[in-house]
């Protein structure tokens, strides 16, 4: 239980000094009564502000998820063996910024913060994405330079942006996009007959995979998420809701 101008501030209609003018001018109602000045609720009452429910404002909840081969991101498929938020079960609704297909893992950052999604989301931003992908036979230098350089997909109608592309091992390449098109890395490789064996996300922006095990979250705080935001044009967490 909390007092009544407490709770209208918490659900941001206004200041708690306001609050308590709106309580004496009776402009609030509590279970479809009149509120009394100083009376205690609780998230089980009913509070309306000039005959408007009010509710608090969620918690702003960012994490970083590590999405193991065989998750698909959505939300709701009766066709999917295991969607996005079955697999990740977090107690109140999360929405991916940025898809990872069925067959690709790595990092996936999950919010209630429609603001900072549809930021991160926004192409003209170039946001960067890093991958680690290895590929069903040997790199070429030739393959490298042309992936970098920009591929033109047939599907899609388009030429991929130019990109980093660095060799990390016979089959191993690092790259970072600053688009997201469908499949597109898989898309880049068919081009020059070159098939995906793993596709593993490390990076988005400025926060890291790191060590996070297959299937497992971490939630993003303090000044990465100071960091994330500013990236965005926000000017921190206090723009969520």
């Amino acid at each position: 239980m909390i007092r009544l101008n407490k709770y209208i501030a918490e659900c941001g209609v206004c200041s708690r000094r306001e609050a308590d003018r709106l309580i004496e001018a009776g402009e609030v109602t509590v279970n479809g009564k009149i509120a009394e000045s100083g009376m205690k609720v609780s998230e089980n009452d009913t509070v309306k502000v000039n005959d408007k429910h009010i509710r608090p404002k969620a918690a702003t909840v960012v994490l970083a998820y590590n999405k193991p081969r065989g998750v698909t991101c959505t939300e709701r498929d009766k066709y999917a063996e295991k969607t996005i938020a079955d697999a990740i079960n977090y107690p109140i609704r999360l929405t991916y910024a940025g898809r990872l297909d069925k067959d690709s893992e790595g990092l996936i950052i999950m919010t209630n913060d429609g603001g900072l999604i549809q930021q991160m989301m926004k192409g003209a931003n170039r946001h960067e994405k890093e991958y680690i992908v290895k590929t069903d036979k040997a790199l070429t230098d030739d393959f490298i330079k042309k992936m970098g350089n920009g591929v033109y997909l047939k599907e899609l109608e388009c030429t991929t942006r130019k990109c980093t592309v660095e060799r990390l091992g016979k089959c191993t390449f690092r790259i970072v996009l600053t688009q997201g098109l469908n499949r597109q890395i898989r898309r880049m490789c068919q081009c020059f007959g070159y098939d995906i064996k793993s596709l593993v996300r490390v990076r988005v922006m400025n926060i890291k995979l790191g060590d996070l095990k297959s299937g497992e979250y971490r939630e993003i705080t303090g000044d990465e998420l100071a960091a994330l935001y500013r990236q965005c044009g926000m000017s921190g967490n206090n723009d969520a809701g």
